[in-house]
């Protein structure tokens, strides 16, 4: 029978110990230690004061704690000695099965990691959505994580242990992140769309209305309307809109969403994690039969990413009239026009103006969207509310100078591009650290037609400059652009310059963001604020209407754009009801 909340916060202190044991392997003081903090509105809250304990300890009781674990595929299994929770941990992913080359490569890594850091290797195998890694997940985590330093390795090995005992956790209560899972599905049966390219090498990346867009487009439409919406249609940038009427006519309407094409080489949840959180929501409610005093209108924006074309946020930017003519005859690297890729996806550029949004329709804009970065994981917070989204520069640029012999040409005579390319990429660096926290990088970098022996006489590059008000950003590119041309005056060469994207800062509504941190705390978490680094569309809606967002927590120390990119699905439960409860707090406020 399973255990529940009540039960626990009215157990004393030694039957309350029982009903936790096993969650910690030979450690059941952070059990006892967590305890104390009764009683426990959620179990949210529960999982978050036991991770608590152990960031508390000290390093030598968090040392123990990892030793305490054992090997992977290791002695203990091979003997049978393994307690029964780990016992059906390694069994549920296979290692109990290995072949004689699987066993004897994750001995070696055992051997290995030990020589490296002094403790056991920990991975929770049962793995994100907590169905189990496959054995060639757990050997690449395994060599992936040989090389990180050993600061950060400990603390991985300890968010693995969190992960693992959140999943015990939920086995003890009978608990089943169920629309987490959903959410989970509909992400991985997305992910199968991919370019020519990338898809051949199991490389998620899917750009501006491609074949692999197109057919993502169509999938998210049928999930919508499998879940309820009263509207889907497909608009004339290719978004997909959804709607859920209001229990009135004529009432406003929340909208939400995010976007669906991604960087080259992508994670599988940034921004689709924003389509299917508020998909999941509306699904719970048709399920049920309810309307609200609000309508809810969702949208799965086509372009955020800029991948293909210069022009980004071109979706959103369609919303809000601000979608540029003169952006149909940019070509991407195929020497494709944007009008032209339109057209061929069935698309009606011409009917874009048509697209603009009446913001006195609605009442804001809200987004939920996977961290992008290290700080919920660090903290060990599955969801943050955000603050505000930082403003943002980019720059396309090239600097000429003048190619010449390697060998031959005194350094004193050299007209390198490169080198001046250097100089302003570390000055970039050095400046945004100047402010704490403003951030610039260089993403791009090419020397065409560069030889080994060739002074460099052309070098293109980007810059990217962000900071979390408009005032900072602009100072900051003030700095960078000044210290271009002084390099460019003292070394002898011509730059060219191509603004690219001039996005404003956008703080968050100070009503939507306290929304967001009354669902957050409903559900038993601390608060935690803070700011967006990465650019959103909300940035662009905010332009019309109020916004605010929500973060959920990312694994693999948050990594994003990147096949790294990673949540779980107990995160993404606790998201969707975060969702479901600010609209049932907007609700209470008709």
């Amino acid at each position: 029978m399973s255990l529940s909340l009540s039960q626990l916060n009215a157990a004393n202190p030694d039957e309350a110990a029982v009903l936790l044991g096993g969650l910690y392997e030979n450690s059941p003081w952070i059990a006892q230690a967590a305890l104390a903090q009764r009683p426990f509105a959620s179990l949210a809250q529960l999982k978050h004061a036991l991770t608590q304990i152990v960031d508390a300890a000290g390093r030598e009781a968090q040392l123990a704690l990892i030793r305490a674990h054992p090997e992977l595929a290791g002695k203990a299994m091979v003997r049978k000695t393994l307690t029964i929770e780990s016992t059906q941990e390694q069994a549920s992913a296979g290692l109990s099965d290995c072949s004689a080359q699987e066993f004897a490569r994750l001995q070696q890594l055992n051997a290995d990691y030990n020589t490296r850091f002094g403790w056991p290797f920990i991975l929770a195998v049962r793995g994100p959505r907590g169905s189990g890694l496959s054995r060639q997940q757990i050997i690449a985590s395994f060599e992936r994580r040989l090389a990180s330093p050993a600061d950060f390795e400990l603390q991985e090995c300890l968010r693995n242990i969190h992960r693992i005992v959140e999943i015990r956790l939920n086995d003890k209560f009978g608990v089943e992140p169920t629309l987490g899972n959903r959410v989970w599905d509909w992400q991985e049966a997305l992910s199968v769309h991919s370019d020519p390219g990338f898809a051949e090498k199991q490389q998620l990346t899917v750009t501006y209305l491609t074949p692999a867009h197109r057919a993502c487009a169509a999938q998210i439409g049928q999930t919508m309307r499998d879940c309820g919406f009263d509207e889907v249609a497909h608009d004339a940038v290719g978004n997909v809109v959804g709607r859920y009427h209001a229990s009135k006519a004529d009432a406003k309407v929340l909208l939400t969403g995010s976007h669906f094409d991604t960087v080259r080489n992508a994670g599988k949840y940034d921004g689709r994690l924003g389509i299917f959180v508020p998909m999941a929501a509306v699904r719970e409610l048709h399920r049920a039969g309810r309307r609200l005093p609000f309508g809810i209108e969702l949208v799965a924006f086509a372009e955020e990413e800029g991948q293909r074309y210069q022009a980004t946020f071109l979706a959103s930017s369609a919303l809000l009239g601000a979608f540029q003519s003169e952006w149909l005859t940019q070509k991407d690297a195929d020497g494709i026009t944007l009008r032209e890729a339109m057209q061929q996806a069935g698309l009606s550029p011409d009917e874009i103006p048509t697209l603009q949004r009446n913001a006195a329709h609605y009442l804001g804009f809200v987004e939920v969207h996977i961290e992008q970065g290290p700080v919920l994981n660090e903290l060990n917070l599955p969801l943050g509310i955000v603050n505000s989204i930082n403003g943002s520069v980019r720059y396309l640029g090239e600097i000429s100078g003048m190619a010449s012999h390697a060998g031959t040409t005194p350094m004193d005579r050299r007209r390198d591009a490169a080198c001046a390319v250097a100089e302003l990429m570390l000055y970039c660096e050095q400046r945004a650290a100047q402010d704490g926290d403003s951030v610039a990088t260089v993403g791009l970098l090419e020397v065409p037609g560069g030889s080994i022996n060739v002074v460099p006489g052309r070098c293109r590059f980007s810059i990217d400059l962000r900071a979390p008000n408009d005032a900072q950003r602009d100072a900051l590119v003030r700095d960078v652009l000044a210290r271009q041309q002084a390099i460019c005056a003292r070394r002898g060469v011509h730059a060219t310059l191509q603004e690219t994207l001039r996005v404003a800062a956008a703080p968050s509504a100070s009503a939507w963001q306290t929304r967001w941190e009354r669902a957050v705390a409903a559900l038993g978490l601390p608060l935690h604020t803070m700011p967006s680094g990465a650019g959103h569309d909300a940035m662009k809606l905010h332009e019309i209407m109020p916004q605010a967002m929500l973060f959920v927590r990312g694994e693999n120390a948050g990594i994003s754009h990147n096949p790294l990119e990673s949540s779980t699905s107990d995160d993404m439960q606790l998201a969707v009801e975060a969702f479901a409860l600010l609209l049932e707090n907007l609700a209470s406020e008709f």
